[in-house]
């Protein structure tokens, strides 16, 4: 139930603060497409390019509205230091969380575990 409502507050901060920022400033988004609209969905992301992949950590796993977007179509564009790139989503619930945070910048990775109820690690192939 905690989990729950913690899901919940993040959720709706990041939905009407930190999404709308994130699409004015120069912030790293990921697109997706809406799995039931069929629209664009810009999300705010915070992760790192590794030899032309993009690894980040979702807070809420399954339970993210991108993540659930990724799973009925993986393909998705990442906006990265500025520019679009396009790329193929996988989500890998084996990799080690914690460890693949470690790998991550040190701010988002810190938000990250304070803001996780159910995390999951994304791995982006860039063309």
């Amino acid at each position: 139930m905690a989990q729950d409502l913690k899901r919940q507050f993040v959720h709706r901060v990041q939905r009407f603060v930190v999404n709308p920022l994130g699409r004015k400033l120069p912030v790293t988004m990921l697109e997706t497409t809406g799995r039931k609209s069929g629209q664009p969905r810009h999300t705010a992301v915070g992760g790192k390019e590794i030899d032309n992949q993009f690894w980040m950590v979702s807070e809420h796993g399954e339970h993210s509205d991108y993540v659930r977007n990724i799973k009925a179509n993986p393909a998705v564009r990442v906006r990265i230091r500025g520019q679009w790139r396009n790329g193929t989503a996988h989500l890998l619930p084996d990799d080690d969380v914690q460890a693949r945070l470690r790998k991550l910048p040190r701010l988002n990775s810190s938000v990250v575990r304070v803001m996780a109820s159910d995390m999951l690690t994304i791995r982006v192939d860039l063309d």
